[in-house]
């Protein structure tokens, strides 16, 4: 049986000046840019390849903010059927029935479980910037795929907060964005 080798990406959009939100963690400016949502480097086709994802507490708050805001805990709905990761050190509040493990433990360890969960689809590290770079540091991130848009904060939570070399593999635009999908650079083990 051959094994499928999943990749492990970091797929997330960003302002011009390097930022996936702003100071007080939304998003508003990205959801007032036009896309052609069947365009290149679309969200369904990356998600219909994705078998496990990894996501920061910010972001876990974030959705749960945002996806059920005035819903009752009975009507929440996991918009994820996948397994997913949430990295916290603090409690969070869960989500019933979604597939969610939370750990405080080390990216690498996690990321064995991810790729297992996966079933030789790909690992989505959804974000934050910060929980993408623990991936870098421990080589385990191989793909940034990001939609740059036309905007700039000036602050907010940074794209990578860490330096990483990246080779341009795919770029094109989608309306208002500059889409590109780069290859981490692995660094040789001296």
């Amino acid at each position: 049986m051959q094994v499928i080798a999943s990749l492990t990406q970091y797929y997330t959009a960003t302002t011009l000046d390097g930022f996936i939100a702003d100071e007080s963690h939304s998003l508003e400016w990205l959801f007032t840019r036009d896309q052609d949502h069947a365009g290149p480097l679309n969200y369904a086709e990356f998600i219909a390849g994705v078998g496990a994802l990894a996501m920061g507490s910010t972001t876990y708050e974030w959705v749960l903010d945002h996806e059920f805001a005035g819903k009752d805990e009975a009507d929440w709905k996991w918009p994820y059927e996948i397994p997913g990761w949430v990295f916290t050190h603090r409690e969070l509040q869960v989500v019933p029935g979604a597939p969610i493990t939370f750990t405080s433990g080390d990216v690498a360890a996690a990321h064995r479980e991810l790729v297992e969960a996966a079933g030789g689809r790909n690992v989505w590290v959804v974000g934050g910037g910060d929980l993408a770079g623990q991936f870098a540091d421990a080589g385990l991130l191989d793909e940034v795929i990001v939609y740059v848009a036309p905007v700039t904060l000036g602050g907010g939570a940074p794209l990578l907060p860490r330096r990483l070399e990246l080779r341009l593999e795919e770029l094109a635009r989608n309306r208002d964005f500059v889409c590109a999908r780069y290859s981490v650079v692995r660094r040789p083990v001296a």
